[in-house]
This record gives structure tokens, sequence and C-alpha cells, in this order.
């Protein structure tokens, strides 16, 4: 029969236990397959399958502050400590794309997804479709430089989708990548790649929750811990450490002087805009992000192009300049024009053409530069044909679509959509179109021109080597005169494509530009100058419009994100080293029962949030090795104003012997802390793993101050519920572990610690009707 101890006491089994070559320091699962992500000390990224088979390594070339996998797992988010974040495919590790929304180290980083689907006015189910692919071909890739290995462009690959995937959103549920940095600043990003906010919590301004006080607080010096938005996406909680600081008259002198309190807190933002407008911050998202691929793509095709004419050009100028020279040395006063004018009109090869042409090029050279200058010329052809325009008139189309969106002004201007500069923006996408047009124009022109040149030129040397010349390609003596008066020392295709010469005008007649003019008034370019701009210039101003135009949602999002409470946890001593003090957090959501929504309800209210933290000794002295959890502070301040507190916490007394490690919040309200016995030195001594039951605590409802100097901690130091190895959940661990604790969601439990240079990890066997249940 078994006894009460032996239904209790559910064994780990080890999965595995394998030496790594740096130490861990962060580890997260993924959340849809049985894959780890771990991170080293010398900032590698390693992904491993369940059975520790390794899939792929990374290094990102710099220091990796924070970790954070995409809500269906096929991308992570990297934080590095010089303020990008990068995404990388699951697949393959590829980096998809890199944002440098930040200016100091990520320290954080948190991806949610809205979990209900999008309904119109008419509560009918609305998914945005992208209707490009109507209209459209796939998307053109970025074109490869030459010499380039596959993969170290740091944007693409050519052989994977996974980028397409990653910008193609349209099926995807709508979701928000928040990162906070060690200086205060958050931003946000829909779908990890079209930034739509970013806000600096030291701006703050907070007051207090009751009705009728007055006193405004904000925080100095503030550095956040962990980053948590709800799982409707109208709440972040935010954990930060800082100085808060009365904001009156009689306390701005002290801000510098650092005599406010010092502790951890815990803010609430409202982030409800995601929410209520995240049918048409979709659509906004699918376009601008796209666009912006796609203004890489062009980027790209410019750079590309202009590297290989520019290489063409050279080895050009290489064979032929020696001719001047040659020229000089006899003693001639005329141009390498004028002498190659002369033999085309038939008149005595000079002594330094006929050196130059058989001696100096001779048949092989002037074969090779024809064939570089004209293959370099048919590759523009292709990159223009098959990347830059379509690129650029998808573009066209996107912007397209963007306009109509903005017309509709009461849906859409309040998300930051302005017609006017989305309508300028669009005019640039068509002005570009144009220069495209006109570029391939000059281009084939002067490829022309260049193969005709080296048909006469092969020609005039085999005659006067004496050698047959039938088999030669024929030429035509006009294109030949203009070749040599206008391209010769001349290059109108670097002109076009040059960025750092993007100032140079072009030249245009009158009669042009007054037709130019007249045609705005029949629904022409309002602009009339483009045709003067080269394509580079052109592309420069196209891509600062569009910045212009998105940055207007960026602005007016974040204009909408307010921190509505704040919540001080506890103290924390005053030195600069308490900033960066190690301080075990974990915030989550779960579904509230109480507030069980009915049909026609909004998801709004109903989570609960859950927010466990350890408190340092140096805080509560008489409150040592203590574990506090605080719940409902999302919806606290609704209560407030009603006049009373939802707030509600408990302190959990570690066992005696044992210091907490880490600490995370787990499925079903259930808390999962990793425990050191505390008289073992490091890597030697055991232990555990208590996993604790939170809809099972004592909670104590919290009143709030009318001042925010009072810790609420102290409420709680005479009812501090003790945890005993022999009641709770315990899974022994035969090794001294350290951060960090990474708790898998997936089928069973799947826990990782961190050992010395070693990874562990285990598998919690549950019940039957428990798996069946999490299922």
């Amino acid at each position: 029969m078994e006894t009460d101890e032996d239904q209790r006491v559910i064994p780990f089994q080890l999965q595995f236990d394998k030496p790594v070559a740096s130490q861990i320091k962060i580890a997260e699962w993924n959340p849809e397959k049985d894959l780890l992500a771990m991170v080293t000390e010398d900032s590698k990224i390693l992904l491993h399958r369940f059975n520790w088979q390794r899939l792929w390594t990374i290094s990102p070339g710099r220091c990796i502050t924070s970790l954070c996998w995409r809500p269906d797992g096929k991308a992570i988010a990297v934080g590095l400590e010089d303020g990008t974040v990068s995404l990388h495919d699951v697949e393959n590790g590829k980096l998809l794309r890199s944002l440098k929304s930040h200016t100091v180290a990520v320290v954080c980083l948190n991806w949610e997804e809205d979990g209900h689907l999008i309904r119109d006015d008419n509560g009918n189910i609305s998914t945005y479709e992208d209707r490009t692919s109507r209209f459209f071909p796939p998307a053109p890739r970025v074109p490869r430089m030459p010499g380039v290995v596959s993969g170290d462009t740091g944007f693409m690959d050519d052989n994977e989708d996974s980028f397409r995937e990653l910008s193609n959103s349209s099926h995807q549920r709508f979701n928000i990548l928040c990162s906070g940095d060690k200086d205060g600043s958050i931003c946000f990003s829909i779908f990890g790649i079209f930034p739509i906010g970013k806000i600096n919590i030291h701006k703050f301004c907070f007051p207090t929750p009751l009705v009728g006080t007055q006193a405004t607080y904000r925080l100095l010096n503030a550095s956040i811990y962990k980053v948590a938005l709800s799982k409707d996406l109208c709440h972040l909680i935010v954990m930060c450490s800082g100085e808060l600081i009365e904001d009156n008259d009689a306390s701005r002198d002290r801000r510098t002087a650092g005599h406010g309190m010092h502790g951890l807190h815990s803010l609430m933002l409202n982030t409800s805009i995601f929410w209520k407008r995240k049918n048409e911050l979709h659509q906004v998202a699918q376009q601008a992000s796209n666009i912006e691929d796609l203004t890489e793509v062009i980027r790209a095709s410019l750079s590309v192009m202009c590297k290989q004419w520019s290489d063409a050009m050279h080895t050009f100028h290489e064979k032929f300049d020696p001719l001047s020279t040659l020229i000089i040395d006899h003693g001639l006063d005329s141009s390498p024009q004028e002498e190659f004018l002369s033999l085309l009109g038939g008149a005595r090869t000079s002594p330094p053409v006929h050196q130059f042409l058989v001696n100096s090029l001779g048949e092989v050279g002037a074969k090779r530069v024809s064939k570089v200058v004209c293959g370099a010329g048919k590759e523009l052809q292709l990159i223009v044909l098959n990347h830059l325009q379509p690129a650029a008139e998808i573009i066209g189309f996107r912007m397209g679509e963007l306009r109509g969106l903005s017309r509709w002004r009461a849906r859409y201007q309040g998300v930051g959509l302005d017609e006017t500069l989305i309508n300028n923006a669009t005019e640039k996408a068509g002005m570009l179109l144009v220069q495209v047009e006109r570029f391939m124009r000059v281009l084939s022109s002067v490829v022309q021109q260049f193969s005709n040149f080296f048909n006469w030129l092969l020609k005039c040397i085999k005659l006067l080597m004496s050698e047959p010349s039938d088999q030669l390609l024929p030429y035509n003596s006009e294109l030949a005169v203009i070749f040599l008066k206008f391209l010769y020392d001349q290059d109108p295709v670097r002109k076009l494509l040059e960025l750092s010469e993007a100032d140079c005008d072009i030249e245009i007649e009158l009669e042009t530009m007054q037709r130019v003019k007249e045609l705005v008034h029949f629904g022409g370019f309002l602009d009339c100058e483009y045709l003067r701009r080269t394509l580079a210039k052109e592309f420069q101003q196209m891509e600062s419009s569009f910045k212009e135009a998105f940055l207007m949602p960026f602005s007016t999002i974040s204009e909408k994100i307010l921190c509505e409470n704040l919540l001080p946890l506890f103290s924390l001593p005053s030195s600069p080293a308490s900033t960066s003090f190690p301080v075990p957090t974990s915030i989550s959501y779960y579904e509230d029962s109480s507030h069980a929504m009915s049909s026609n309800q909004t998801s709004q209210n109903s989570f609960i949030d859950y927010i466990s933290f350890q408190i340092p000794e140096e805080s509560f002295p008489e409150i040592a090795n203590c574990i506090g959890i605080a719940r409902g502070f999302m919806n606290d301040l609704i209560s407030v104003k009603k006049g009373y507190s939802s707030l509600e916490a408990v302190l959990l007394g570690v066992p005696d012997g044992y210091h907490c490690v880490d600490l995370s919040l787990y499925k079903e309200s259930q808390i999962v802390l990793l425990l050191n016995e505390t008289t073992s030195s490091e890597g030697s001594g055991d232990a555990c793993m208590m996993i604790v039951q939170a809809n099972d605590l004592p909670f104590v409802s919290i009143s709030r101050s009318t001042s925010l100097d009072y810790w609420m901690l102290h409420q709680l130091k005479e009812s501090v519920v003790y945890l005993q190895m022999e009641n709770e959940k315990v899974r022994s661990i035969p090794h001294s572990v350290i951060v960090p604790l990474a708790v898998s969601t997936s089928r069973g439990v799947a826990c990782v610690f961190a050992a010395r240079k070693r990874a562990l990890v285990y598998i919690l066997e549950e019940d039957e009707d428990e798996v069946s249940d999490a299922e």
C-alpha cells in the first residue's frame, strides 16, 4: 500500500550531465520543441536537442546579455552588449535580422503573442490578407557580393527561406518583442522586426495609487532586471532597481545627493494600445517591415553594381591610360581620343597608337578588357532585372496599400499613419522606378557603345598586324565617334550609382523640365526636380522619406505607453555595486479562473500576474533567507480607485541549511526554487529543486500607503510561511548548482541547471493525470 510520502516523492530522471567548454550563464527552452538554447561565458550560443545532440553553435562576436524565443519557437532573439537585438533562425542559427534599438547592453528580452484571434467590429474573426502575392512573384533576395562566402553578409542566406518566413508575418498571430537595457530604456517591435515604440522609465512621473493624494515620484539611476508583457498585450510589468525620489521642489536638490529610497521596484505600464489597435498595427507593420526588407535589397543591389562597374572601369583605364604617356613620350600634343578619331577617319596611324595597339594592348588584351566591361554591364542588367527593379515595384505597391490605409483616418491616424508623409513617400517610390528605367537605358547604351568600340579596335589591331579580319564582328563608325567624344574619359553609369557622388546634378533641357512641370496638373510628381537627380540620390531621398513616415507611428505609440502603478518591493544598499546585484526574479501571467470571460467580453483582466523575487539579507535582516511573491499588481490600480486593494503577497522562508540560487514561475501557478546547501563550498555539496503551488499559499492582502516611502514586506514579517523539505515537492540534485535555472513547459517538467562548466538537464516524471491535464 502506498503511503502519502510515496505519492509525494516523484523521482528525477537524469537526462544528461555533460561538460561544456565554458560556464553557462543563460539557458532557455524552446516553447514549442524539445530544444535548449544556452549561452556560455565566452558568448557562444549552443542549441541542443533533448538527447544532448548539438544542432549548431554560433558566436555573434560580442558579449551576449539576454536571450528569448519567439512564441512559435521558430526564431530566437539575442540581446548584445552594444545594444543590438539580433534574430536567428532555429534551423541553422543564421542571422535573420539585426536591430540597433538601444545604445547600451540589452539586459532582458520578452516576446509575447496575442492569445486571441483578431475580430472585427461585428465580432467576426478578422485576418489580414497580404495581397502582394496576387500581383507579384516572390520578393527578390539580397544580391550576394562577389567573393563573399555564403552566410557572411549577416543578413540572409541564398539557400534559406527562413528570412522570407520571418518577414511574411501576415499569417502569424500578432506578437510584440520587448527589450530592456541597463539604462532604463524599453523598446517594442512588432514581430521582432518593426520598431513601434520606445520609452525610458527615468522620464515617468509616478503618482501614488490612492485617490486624493498629490505626491508624485521619479526613479533615478534605474537598471532594469526583467520585463514581461501580459498575454493580452495590455500591460507590461517591469522589475528594476533605482532611487525613488519624491518629485517636488524640496526634493529636487536631493536627487543629485543620492538621498532617495534605493531599492527593487515593480512598475506597471499601460500598453493597451497594442491590444486595442492590434489589427491596424498588424497591417502597418506588415507593409512597413517588408518595405524595409526591400529597401535593403535595393541598397545592396546598388552597392554590388557600383563595385562591379568600378572594377570593370579600373581594368579599362589600367590598360588604356598608358596611351597618354606614349603620346607625350613621342612629343605629340594630342589626346588619346583625337588619335583614335584620326585613325577612325582613315588617317595614317601615329607611332604611339601603333605601339599601343600592337605591343601594349594587343588582340588578347583588347578581348579581355572587352569581356570584363561588357560582362560587368550584363551583370548589372541582371541585378536590376532580378533584384532592384522588382524590389522597387513591390515597394511602390506596398506604399500604395499604406496610402489607402492612411486615408482611413478614423482608424489609422490613431496609430500615427500620417497621410501627408505617406503620400510623399509614395511619390518618392514612384520616382525611383522612373530612375531605374532611365538607368537601364543609359546602361544599355553605354554597354552597346563599349562593345562597338572594341569591335572597331580589334579590326584595327588585325589590320596593323596584317592579319585577316573577316571573322570579326561589324562595327558602327558613328557610335565609335560618340564613344570617343562622350564616354572614353567619362562614366555616366558610375555617376548614377556612386552614393558619394549622389549630389551631382544631371543636366536636363529646359523644354523637358517645362513639360515635367506641366504634368503636375495631370497627376504628375509634385517634385519636378527628380530628373536632375541620380539613381543613388533618388534612393537616398526615398529612404529618408520612409524613415520620416514610419517614425510617426513609432512616436505616436511611444507617447501612448504610460506608467500607471509603482510598487516598491524591498530596499537595497545604496552602494554602486548594488545596481548590478544579481537578485533572482521572475514574472508570469496565469489565466484567472475567477474572471472567466463571457462570449462578449474582451481578454483584458482575464489574467493574474505573479511576481516572485529573492529578498537579500542586507535589505531585511529580520526576514532572512526569504522569497517574496506578489500577485494582482496588474489590476491593483483599478481596485485602489474603488476604495480597496487587490494586491496580495506572501513570504516564503527557505529551509535551514539552504539558500536560493534561482527561481522561476512555472505553469499552473507553480513556483520552482533552486536551492544549494549553505554549508557546501563551491562545486561541492548537494542541491535540490523545490516546487511550490502558489495557489495553495496563504496570501495576505496588502494595503497601499499614501506615501511610497513604505516597504510592503514589513506587513508580512510576522506571517512568514516556512517551507519544509518533507512537506513540499523536493527533488534532490547531487551537485552544487548555480544560475541559470531554466524550466520547460512542455510534456513533463524539463529543468536545466548549471554546475561548474557542466550542464545538467533533468526530467521530472509527473503523474499521468497531471500530464493529461497539461496537454
